[in-house]
């Protein structure tokens, strides 16, 4: 996959240019920095705190600036160029810093941390998600794309659909049939560090994808957080002279992904831990009938816009049993409009009869007591169609020895080692009165670290660089070098450990991912999901592709299958309400 530079207008481009789309992209795991981001940002610091220097310096940047965007970034020295001019810029700073405080002894230059920054806090005491979402400079007033996009991606990524016309032909409706679900989230800022781009999602192998995350306004207003990374940004066959007002990003290859791979429902998953936990934005729109109605208004009207197939709930957490009771409101409320909506998009099935779609809604919901315990958990079954079940993060930097993040069951032998256990998790929720079809079993494409330990359930120093993030590695990356693979029967879980170098890591192997999709089978759960799915290995190592391939041959009813659906006419988009795939509306 290669990103090249194309002109369009002004090197630097307008407000709404690459280097305005969030710079600080909070993956999964943590914060990640986009390069022309930090750039930008670092020239804006330097000029502002440059005082009667400026003009001088601002050429001086400038000059660097436009020799450096004149590269182009498929180049492999281009980083070289970045980081000399990050390195020129540093220089000075220290100087106008120095300068600046004897001229100006009151005034001084500001910390550039942005808001929103990572700042370490108290461990926490209850199971944290890793539903980290990107920090954004600026919410946008509306969630259209700019009228600048400025980078073009090119891929040939095995799948990708050879015409990039939304009103190409798609293929037929499937038919339908009870099954296990295959889900994963995808987040919107896969694209930047970690290169992943919808192209590469294993849209054959999947149910349903849920694209993550977009956020809410204090007034419950739903919007996407990455208007680049959503909407604007140019794919292979994506024309820069369309006529119409059309939108490209990963909405319009999630589309082209859809009409290629018929039993794939993409839906729009709102909230995150970051926005819902840390900076409480749904708190106040879920405590008011009015918030309520305008949060599953806006949201409806994404689905519209830009072609999902339903919406998913991410509130982490209510927190306490009020605050669950709004939550099913909330989720009330989005079921009655979806269902509205719904029931106006009635088309002739070209034999006689007719069809119209069912929206689809979803949470993901907690693995901690004191979390779920909140939520009237049988209530909101009634009005979902499913819940996926984030277990994982049972054990990590937060905890003062070593465990296991995503095991089964608990350990009597080394209880240490198993704080939570996701079997007595599935239990409390069946017991709550939530069908077990409706639960989905989550499980990460990722590993937890601990370093300077002995072993599980022991004390540690440190947790290890991560791929990401600090003590997080991608599965992709299991396991590390030097390090072996153990299986813990009596948890239910893997993990890998070196005892030379005291580095242990929690992670689930293909073995264990399918052990647990025999434990879905045995217990008659609806299926498996991923936190996310770059973060999976390629071909026969592939967890979702083996997991697939278990509950596929499984002597149930193997995968579920239900055509997704294609006809929104009511979109602001041309290429989404003019796709071409309209029969007869009645």
């Amino acid at each position: 996959m290669t990103i090249k530079r194309v002109s369009a207008g002004s090197r630097f481009g307008t407000r709404n240019d690459t280097c305005q789309v969030p710079r600080e992209h909070l993956g999964p795991l943590g914060r990640r920095e986009r390069r022309c981001g930090v750039m930008k940002r670092r020239v804006r610091d330097f000029i502002t705190c440059a005082r009667p220097f400026q003009w001088f310096y601002l050429t001086l940047v400038l000059l660097s600036a436009t020799a450096l965007a004149q590269q182009d970034t498929s180049d492999n020295n281009t980083c070289d160029w970045y980081c000399w001019v990050e390195e020129r810029i540093d220089s000075l700073q220290d100087q106008i810093d120095k300068i600046t405080k004897y001229l100006f002894p009151d005034e001084g230059s500001p910390d550039p941390k942005p808001p929103g920054s990572y700042q370490p806090s108290e461990p926490p005491k209850s199971v944290p998600s890793t539903f980290g979402t990107p920090y954004v400079i600026s919410e946008p007033s509306q969630y259209a794309p700019s009228s600048l996009a400025v980078i073009t991606v090119s891929t040939t990524a095995p799948g990708y659909p050879s015409n990039t016309n939304i009103a190409a032909e798609p293929k037929p409706e499937i038919e339908s049939r009870d099954g296990y679900r295959s889900i994963a989230y995808f987040g919107n800022w896969d694209i930047y560090a970690r290169k992943f781009f919808p192209q590469q999602i294993p849209a054959s192998q999947l149910t349903h994808l849920l694209y993550s995350f977009a956020d809410n306004r204090e007034d419950g207003t739903v919007f996407l957080t990455d208007t680049y990374a959503d909407a604007e940004i140019h794919y292979d066959g994506d024309s820069w002279s369309d006529t119409g007002k059309n939108v490209y990003g990963a909405i319009k290859q999630l589309s082209l992904l859809k009409a290629q791979n018929r039993n794939m429902k993409v839906m729009l998953s709102i909230g995150g831990w970051t926005y819902t936990n840390e900076k409480k934005h749904m708190d106040a729109p879920a405590s008011t009938a009015e918030g309520r109605t305008r949060f599953a208004a806006s949201a409806v009207q994404l689905l519209k816009d830009c072609g999902f197939d339903g919406i998913d709930v991410d509130w982490e957490y209510p927190q306490d049993t009020n605050q669950g009771q709004q939550l099913l409101e909330l989720l009330r409320e989005i079921r009655r409009q979806l269902d509205e909506y719904a029931n106006t998009l009635i088309y002739d099935d070209g034999n006689g009869g007719e069809m119209k779609p069912t929206f689809l809604l979803s949470i993901a919901a907690p693995a901690g007591e004191k979390n779920y315990g909140n939520m009237p958990l049988g209530d909101m079954a009634e009005t979902l169609d499913f819940i996926n079940l984030m277990a994982y993060d049972y054990a990590g930097s937060w905890d003062k020895t070593t465990g296991h993040a995503s095991n089964l069951y608990a350990s009597s032998s080394n209880p240490s080692s198993t704080p939570f256990n996701t079997d007595s998790v599935i239990k409390a929720y069946v017991a709550a009165s939530v069908p077990a079809s409706k639960l989905n079993l989550g499980m990460p494409l990722y590993g937890r670290s601990f370093t300077s330990t002995t072993g599980l359930g022991k004390s540690y120093n440190g947790i290890g660089a991560g791929t990401w993030e600090k003590g997080v590695y991608d599965f992709k990356d299991m396991p590390l070098q030097g390090q072996t693979e153990y299986y813990d029967e009596e948890a239910g879980a893997t993990y890998s450990f070196n005892a030379e170098t005291g580095m242990l890591v929690s992670y689930d192997t293909v073995d264990m991912a399918l052990r647990k999709a025999e434990y879905v089978k045995r217990l008659g759960l609806g299926g498996a999901m991923w936190w996310e799915v770059s973060g999976d290995k390629a071909g026969e190592e592939s967890i979702i592709r083996n997991v697939v391939a278990s509950l596929a041959d499984s002597q149930g009813s193997g995968i579920e299958s239900s055509s997704n659906w294609l006809l929104y006419p009511d979109s602001k988009y041309d290429n989404i309400a003019n796709s071409g795939y309209a029969t007869k509306r009645r």
